[in-house]
């Protein structure tokens, strides 16, 4: 006979897993339809549950919001991760590539962040869950300049390298008139433009510091 152990650790992995099925419906109906007409409503009939369901595993609209972004966060860190570390050489130009491609493949994470960004109310609770994983993003892009500046200048240079590709993919992401792959190819070499800038910017500034001495 199973012990209670065994069956409040299946309980509890049952109830991640429906919290899982909805944080799924959620992402699809983002995906098909303008963030800020999103309601609980859509996600429970995409879900298959009746809208009074989800409250027993969301307290609100915005806790899920939060929840299916941080999903989508978690993902891209060990995406930028591995095409840096596939390509050494190039850092700046892989983690922008990688940034890119996963935002503009996973359009609903981009219109997510960009609705918190621009001021989408969130409770204190939250806002430091999403500020939390955001900072793992900013210390990710920080590693690339490691041992460039000073560590003031290298959160600087993050945030710079961060704003400078989310410019690129809100500027060109539904540019008209061109195929999803033009514009996918447009907005990565872009995203090389802005990191060979970068690039330049920070040997300039070395050879300055060396002058120096």
């Amino acid at each position: 006979m199973a012990s209670p152990r065994t069956f409040s650790e299946l309980k509890n992995r049952e109830r991640e897993n429906r919290r899982n099925l909805i944080i799924d419906a959620a992402e699809r109906v983002f995906a098909s339809k303008p963030f800020d007409e999103v309601n609980m409503r859509d996600i429970a009939s995409e879900a298959g549950i009746s809208h009074a369901t989800i409250y027993r595993y969301f307290p609100d609209q915005q806790a899920l919001f939060v929840e299916a972004f941080l999903r989508g966060v978690r993902q891209v860190l060990p995406l930028i991760e591995e095409a840096v570390e596939r390509n050494r050489d190039a850092p700046l130009d892989a983690a922008a590539d990688a940034f890119i491609s996963f935002l503009s493949e996973k359009s609903h994470y981009f219109k997510m962040m960009t609705h918190f960004m621009l001021g989408g109310e969130l409770n204190p609770d939250l806002f430091e869950k999403l500020n939390t994983v955001g900072r793992l993003l900013l210390d990710q892009f920080e590693g690339l300049f490691k041992g460039r500046g000073s560590v003031k200048e290298n959160r600087i240079l993050a945030h710079a390298f961060f704003a400078s590709l989310n410019g690129v993919l809100i500027t060109f992401r539904e540019f008209p008139g061109r195929s999803r792959e033009d514009v996918l190819r447009h907005m990565k070499m872009l995203g090389r433009v802005i990191a060979g800038l970068f690039e330049h910017g920070m040997e300039r500034r070395g050879s300055e510091i060396e002058g120096r001495r």
